[in-house]
Parts: structure tokens; C-alpha cells; sequence
């Protein structure tokens, strides 16, 4: 990716956390909502914002059809903000990031809290234990 499209795609973001914060009226809109992510395409016409929004599957749902809703608002205020010949349409999905990490770091923590008894041989196991490899 160029220096250009990561230049654009951190001003739409934050532009764009700015406008939902501050100026969506949508009452759809509300809550925790995080922009977490832009990924511009490299002709910088089209770009995929990824939304991150703290709550329950329906107000996730709710909170997305509301950004979506908004888009062309979004994109006029955005035309008007940015010194940008086009400013690119807008795909919205929702991040799901933040919940694959946190059910990964609670697996690592079930993990952690089990003993795994394959790594610790027991007492009546009757294979020799592994001697290192001499090499010449």
C-alpha cells in the first residue's frame, strides 16, 4: 500500500469518528462506536470502514443499518472537510476483532488453568525419557 492511501485512510478515520461522534443525529447511532479501521483502494474511489460497537447483536445490527443510513450524509461532510479530488464511497462492516480476541484470551486463560498431563509423563510410564542428539 502506498504512502498515500495510508495518508487518506487515517484521515478518513479519524474524519469520520469526528462526524459519527459529533453530528449524526441517528438515534440508532449511539453507544460506544469505535471506527477502527479504513482500507482505501488504491485509486482511492472506493473504501471499506470497519465499525466497532460495544454491545449486544441487535444494537450491533441496529448501530451498523444507522452508519449505513447515514453514508451519503457522511460522505457530503466529508467532501466539504477534505482537500480530496474524490472522496470514496463507503462500505460499512462491523469489526469483529475485539470479540475473536477476547474468546481467544479466554481460551489461552483455560488453557493456562488446566494442567496438561501429556507434557508432565506420570510415575508408571515406561518410556525412556529423550537424550539429546551428538553430533560430530
Amino acid at each position: 500500500m502506498s504512502r498515500r492511501v495510508d495518508r487518506v485512510n487515517g484521515l478518513l478515520r479519524q474524519e469520520l469518528s469526528l462526524l459519527l461522534a459529533r453530528q449524526t443525529k441517528d438515534p440508532r447511532i449511539n453507544g460506544v462506536i469505535s471506527i477502527t479501521q479504513v482500507q482505501t483502494s488504491p485509486d482511492l474511489r472506493n473504501a471499506r470502514v470497519y465499525v466497532s460497537v460495544f454491545g449486544d447483536d441487535a444494537a450491533k445490527r441496529e448501530a451498523l443499518a444507522g452508519i449505513e443510513s447515514a453514508a451519503t450524509f457522511l460522505r457530503h461532510e466529508l467532501r466539504d472537510r477534505l482537500s480530496l479530488r474524490y472522496v470514496p464511497f463507503m462500505k460499512f462492516e462491523l469489526d469483529q476483532s475485539m470479540e475473536d480476541a477476547a474468546a481467544l484470551l479466554k481460551v489461552m486463560d483455560q488453557l493456562k488453568s488446566e494442567p496438561d498431563d501429556s507434557l508432565h509423563p506420570s510415575s508408571d510410564d515406561k518410556t525412556p525419557p529423550l537424550r539429546p542428539i551428538r553430533r560430530p
